[in-house]
């Protein structure tokens, strides 16, 4: 009973107390996954921040941004069930090997041989080789964390991820200015970017040394079930679908505007490279420093109850962000409307993967990249017609209205029946069973 908790109990512990239990309790596994995220993480902020600027100093314009958008989400869509099954034939360890010298092979054929059918075809292996990691990532994280400080390194490993990349992010703005005067280029030429980019890949590879020292925590081969997704469908079509709509449905809305905010804010609101840099680094590290708070907040109030709130306050932020005429303002959204609306995905995930049994995370893991990547895979390309012929107004609107659409389903379909924090019934999640009852 809560009245007889003593002062050392977690009940009456100091939150800063509990807080640094939880990450102690880290696995060495966990701990080196961390690591390499972090690296991969800095690798990512400078592509982030310097792919599209690059694309366009070739002379591409938006609408070629948004098909090689399409191209690697529609690749990560397809690849996602394919995936699920090879993380578990291979292990989590060599798929994470496997997509990380992926990512890093196909960014340096980018650099070194620029056209619309490398780019294209890259960007087809850079969608195969992300979705391979992302699905390896939920189970990976499931077998190397216990219930406790599960949602402390599922928000840890994204907020340490975005952390590096605002640290990317701040790199990329300074690299192709620093690079431009070592070799007698304009900062905004594709050698400049192509220098920059090349720094991007090393670190890329350097982020595979610590998934080298990783062990292996591998299934027996007999628990793995091909057909996984196909016994969910046919046991919990409602339960399974229930979880994965409402990712889907934000999917569309962010592909329309999320691999656009550097053009974004170039085109409408004038700035430079090194100042979108700056901006980028900031607002990835509040995203982070949301993402590390975010478990804390959902082991005091509950998982479903901070994805909803936090959706939900970030839509006004989202509309200031698209359309305030000043940039002070755009700027103060897009900081908060980032952090509210990413702090809650590593809790989400953690909701989901815990509903499910251990011998399917992969499938299931698959399904859910796929639900996240769908709208990826069509709404880069509407987004680039749409930017170049009426602007950015009717992206951000569809945006707005999917994300209104989606916190609803997870109020009307989870919130109004999720237990308490700290009950039996929330303590011991029900699994979704893969054809068992």
């Amino acid at each position: 009973m809560k009245s007889h908790a003593t002062p050392d109990s977690p009940g009456k512990a100091p939150a800063l107390r509990v807080y640094l239990e939880r990450l102690r309790a880290f696995s060495p596994n966990a701990r080196l996954y961390l690591v390499s995220i972090m690296i991969f993480g800095a690798a990512m902020g400078i592509n982030q921040l310097l792919f599209n600027f690059y694309v366009l100093s070739l002379g591409f314009n938006e609408a070629v941004l948004g098909n090689l958008v399409t191209a690697r989400s529609a690749a990560s869509l397809v690849a996602a069930l394919p995936m699920g099954y090879l993380t578990d034939r291979i292990g989590r360890k060599n798929a994470f090997i496997a997509g990380t010298a992926a990512v890093a092979l196909s960014s340096l054929m980018m650099v070194v041989f620029p056209s619309v059918a490398v780019f294209t075809s890259m960007n087809l292996l850079l969608g195969v080789a992300q979705s391979l990691s992302a699905v390896a990532m939920g189970p990976f994280l499931m077998e190397n964390s216990g219930e406790k400080e599960r949602t402390y390194l599922f928000s840890y490993a994204s907020g340490l991820r975005m952390t590096a990349t605002s640290i990317g992010e701040w790199m990329g703005g300074t690299l192709p200015a620093m690079f431009a005067s070592m070799v007698g280029v304009s900062a905004v030429s594709p050698q400049a970017y192509q220098w920059a980019l090349g720094a991007m890949v090393l670190l890329t590879l350097l982020s595979l040394l610590p998934n080298l020292l990783m062990t292996e925590n591998r299934q027996p081969q007999a628990s793995r079930a091909v057909f996984a997704p196909v016994s969910y469908m046919k046991n919990n079509p409602g339960k399974l679908g229930k979880l994965i709509i409402p990712s889907l449905i934000i999917s569309i809305g962010a592909g329309m505007i999320m691999p656009f905010m550097n053009v974004f804010f170039r085109t409408v609101h004038h700035q430079t490279d090194a100042a979108i840099g700056v901006l980028f680094a900031w607002g990835s590290l509040a995203m982070g420093i949301g993402l590390m708070i975010a478990p804390a907040l959902a082991e005091k109030f509950g998982k479903i109850e901070i994805v909803v709130a936090t959706q939900a306050l970030s839509i006004p932020f989202l509309a200031l962000l698209g359309f305030s005429p000043w940039f002070g303002v755009s700027l103060a959204a897009y900081y908060i409307r980032l952090t509210l609306m990413n702090m809650s995905g590593p809790v989400y995930s953690t909701f989901v993967l815990e509903r499910v049994d251990p011998n399917s995370r992969a499938m299931v893991a698959s399904l859910t990249n796929m639900a996240s990547t769908f709208g990826w895979a069509f709404s880069p390309t509407i987004s680039g017609y749409l930017q170049l012929n009426y602007g950015f107004g009717p992206a951000f609107l569809v945006t707005i209205v999917t994300y209104i659409l989606a916190t609803w389903m997870y109020f009307a379909w989870f919130w109004r029946k999720a237990p308490k924090p700290g009950s039996a019934l929330a303590a011991e999640p029900e699994a979704i069973q893969t054809g068992r009852s």
